[in-house]
């Protein structure tokens, strides 16, 4: 699989690649993070994977296929989103969507669903999607981008394969990216440290900036699920970080604080409180 165009994210594209070479294409995918250019950028590409005419690797970029997918004209490429409001994604969108998915595509061998601000969908509109994602024809291809996944709903969530984007390497995104990975270090470290007092020091600088929260609890989750796949002997990230959280709790443990951290990002995109949700989940991380 090609990325002309698509710098950064090494570990998300050789996934994808290792996805494709084994011919595990899932029928859904999930792109989340906070760079929206960069999340439209790679559903672009891979709607235009899905189309593209080239013989070898793909998307070549050059097939009238491409172009029109890049274009935003190829009539097997359908594209909605959903506004500035938290549900501003109607329902009446996806029943379109699921009564069209049924009809065979017009040019390519496969049918692309691209539904950029999937998180913004009302409940309905997910439940709508559901029906479709449960049994989709074979030819479908539905690639959702948004911020976090955690607003959408778990059994969403569970019929695609969740991709994490990191941040653009801008001086600017590059800063806020170092200051993530620095807090969330500490909060790794805070969570065995044998007093309660370090974890509230670090979690108090996350209150007051939601989009901070929502990045350092999205690569907190990534750390205590590594430190999962490691504590059950898999493999995995073996960061320091992750090597210091298998040292020093079970297994078990580790799931629950993964499971803690995932219910905060829901929380959180829910428009939860964001004192009481750092306060709720400090609680939860230090719980025996």
């Amino acid at each position: 699989m090609r990325f002309d165009g698509f710098t950064g994210n090494t570990r998300l594209q050789r996934r994808l690649c290792d996805i494709e070479e084994n011919g595990r294409m899932p029928h859904a995918f999930i792109f989340e993070g906070a760079d929206e250019k960069a999340r439209h950028a790679l559903a672009l590409l891979l709607a235009q994977w899905a189309v593209c005419t080239a013989p070898g690797d793909k998307p070549c970029g050059v097939c009238a296929a491409c172009v029109k997918a890049k274009k935003a004209g190829h009539p097997d490429v359908f594209s909605a989103q959903g506004g500035a409001g938290s549900r501003s994604f109607h329902v009446d969108v996806i029943r379109t969507i699921r009564e069209d998915a049924y009809i065979l595509p017009n040019e390519a061998q496969r049918k692309v669903y691209l539904l950029e601000g999937a998180d913004t969908m009302t409940e309905q509109a997910q439940n709508a999607l559901l029906k479709i994602l449960e049994e989709p024809p074979a030819y479908v291809l539905f690639i959702l981008t948004c911020v976090s996944s955690a607003g959408l709903l778990p059994t969403v969530r569970s019929r695609a394969q969740i991709f994490t984007l990191e941040p653009s390497a801008l001086p600017e995104a590059d800063t806020a990216q170092k200051q993530v990975e620095e807090l969330t270090g500490l909060l790794a470290a805070a969570v065995a440290a044998p007093h309660e007092y370090e974890l509230l020091a670090v979690s108090g600088k996350l209150i007051k900036d939601k989009d901070r929260l929502r990045a350092v609890l999205q690569r907190l989750a990534l750390v205590f699920r590594d430190a999962c796949v490691c504590s059950a002997g898999s493999g995995g990230e073996t960061t320091g970080q992750v090597k210091q959280l298998c040292e020093r709790f079970t297994a078990g443990r580790l799931l629950s604080m993964l499971e803690a951290t995932q219910q905060a990002q829901r929380m959180l995109e829910q428009n939860a409180n964001q004192t009481l949700l750092v306060t709720w989940l400090c609680a939860k991380l230090r719980m025996k």
